[in-house]
């Protein structure tokens, strides 16, 4: 393409200006023509207007004959421009909206927006006059605007029972805190009866044991249960050694019995059961039932498990025990009686009230399990059953609950399976004084503190229930049951009811108790 001479291009110039000009003239005719003779505040519309430019002109709409007419102002609220404060425009038609609606139909558009929602709602509980307590607090809430507005009695009512669930919060909270209050002062006033006991023990009692033991004083004391400083030494007095053991023949026994598990890991395990199958009176073979029988020595302590502190040290005196006394052998359930004597005594001593324990009477006729003399004991309880429970003791000879069916168990591991192991000890305190008798008085007790719980059970679970008391008995209501709980029948003590059972034989078991079930 040529060049453009300088001629030919100042004459295209002044056209495109005659074109410009004419055209910035029809655009001010339209302006004049559509413009308001009056503004909004009041004053008249100026003659002369401002001249468009050609900007201007390229973005308005040339087809339209009468363009928008612009709103008015409103003085009312202040609104805002990037370098100033400028009226705002006021809506005419419709009421404005507030935030929370122009929120809620935002959120139906582009979907819930989590934390202007979580600002709002915790602008509107600053204005409540309480503080929420948890999710109790959304019966003050206001109702979602898509739902009927609450009315002035209800509000009133929602907020009489946030008042009430409130307060009641506050009696449990003042309720509880009184109850740990009490529980607190009950523990410290213990601990004060337990230091002063000690002392009492320590000094008057045992240094003049033989001439203080059997005195009113000695014996209340005892019942309140002994210092656990001073249990160990107590026990043991109150046993005795009546076979006379030594320290040392302990030595020699648990010698014996550590060759003899030596020699079962050597042996054949089939073998060795079948030479000790073969002799009678031998039972030092029971010494392999320890290990499975200390595992399930409480078992919640874990303490006399394998690996734990007490472990070898109840392996010992149970293994000592079975060679010093292979025709009792190991018996399922002396591993708790030991356990509680290891855990107040040395080893040896240990050993020495374990073996005179089990020499008692009532202990060696159950774990030589002598049946004729355990149907006289099981005959013996009956009767001050009967005498102080007659209502339980027929609900039991109704169902055909027998004592031995839970009196077994009870008496091979002197309650300390049964019964927490803190409530076990104090029952062991009243046994080392009172003796056998203790052990079936407790039994009545047990069964007094649940009476009204047995009654509404049949056969089944109330040999479960007696098999397996709850782990909460509290040492001083059994006690009080026990106390309740009175050892005669026609004035006749245990001991003049035993001997005269024993004395009638055969007649008076049958009347009544059946054998002990297997």
């Amino acid at each position: 393409m040529p060049p453009l001479s300088a001629r030919r291009m100042g004459t295209c110039y002044l056209e495109m200006r005659v074109v410009l000009t004419a055209l910035e003239t029809l655009i001010d005719i339209g302006r004049r023509q559509s413009a308001p003779e009056k503004l909004p505040d009041g004053s008249t519309a100026l003659s002369s207007s401002k001249k468009f430019g050609i900007s201007d002109f390229f973005t308005r709409n040339l087809f339209s004959r009468k363009p928008k007419e612009p709103k008015p102002p409103s003085q009312n609220a202040p609104g805002w421009r990037l370098f100033g404060k400028v009226p705002l425009r006021e809506n005419t038609t419709k009421d404005p909206k507030d935030s929370f609606t122009i929120q809620q139909e935002y959120q139906v558009k582009v979907g819930p927006a989590p934390g202007p929602q979580v600002q709002l709602s915790a602008a509107r509980r600053k204005n409540l006059e309480f503080e929420p307590l948890s999710t109790t607090a959304l019966i003050l809430e206001d109702r979602p605007p898509n739902l009927p507005a609450k009315s002035v009695e209800e509000a009133m009512r929602h907020k009489q029972e946030y008042d009430e669930m409130v307060a009641g919060a506050r009696r449990r909270e003042l309720k509880e805190a009184q109850k740990k209050k009490r529980q607190m002062k009950e523990r410290f006033k213990q601990e004060d009866s337990i230091a002063n006991a000690m002392v009492i023990w320590n000094n008057d009692i045992l240094p003049n044991w033989d001439c203080m033991r059997n005195t009113r004083r000695v014996r209340e004391l005892w019942w309140q249960g002994l210092p656990p400083s001073v249990r160990g030494r107590v026990w043991s007095l109150a046993i005795g050694n009546e076979l006379n053991i030594t320290p040392e023949l302990f030595e020699i026994f648990l010698s014996r019995a550590k060759e003899r598990w030596k020699s079962f890991s050597e042996t054949s395990s089939e073998n060795e059961m079948e030479d000790s199958g073969s002799l009678q009176t031998d039972r030092e073979s029971s010494l392999d039932l320890i290990k499975l029988d200390i595992s399930r020595t409480f078992p919640s302590l874990f303490i006399f498990q394998k690996g734990g502190p007490y472990h070898d040290l109840l392996h010992s005196v149970l293994g000592a025990y079975t060679c010093y006394r292979p025709d009792v052998g190991y018996v399922q359930g002396m591993s708790f009686i030991a356990a509680v004597l290891i855990l107040n005594l040395e080893e040896a001593e240990a050993f020495i009230a374990f073996a005179n324990l089990l020499n008692k009477p009532c202990q060696m006729a159950f774990f030589r399990v002598d049946h004729d003399l355990m149907l006289k004991y099981f005959a013996a309880f009956e009767v001050f059953f009967e005498e102080n429970l007659p209502r339980l003791f027929n609900h039991f000879q109704i169902n055909n609950l027998t004592p031995d069916l839970y009196l077994i168990d009870w008496i091979f591991t002197l309650y300390s399976k049964s019964l927490p192991l803190d409530v076990a000890c104090r029952v062991w305190d009243v046994f080392c004084r009172d003796g056998e008798e203790c052990l079936f008085r407790t039994g009545l007790g047990i069964l007094r503190l649940y009476q009204e719980v047995l009654l509404q059970m049949d056969f089944i679970h109330m040999a479960q229930f007696l098999t397996r008391l709850p782990d909460d008995m509290a040492a001083d209501n059994l006690f009080s049951c026990i106390t309740a709980t009175q050892m005669l029948s026609s004035n006749r003590k245990w001991g003049q009811v035993f001997s005269a059972l024993m004395k009638d034989g055969s007649k008076e078991i049958a009347n009544h108790s059946p054998a002990p079930r297997s």
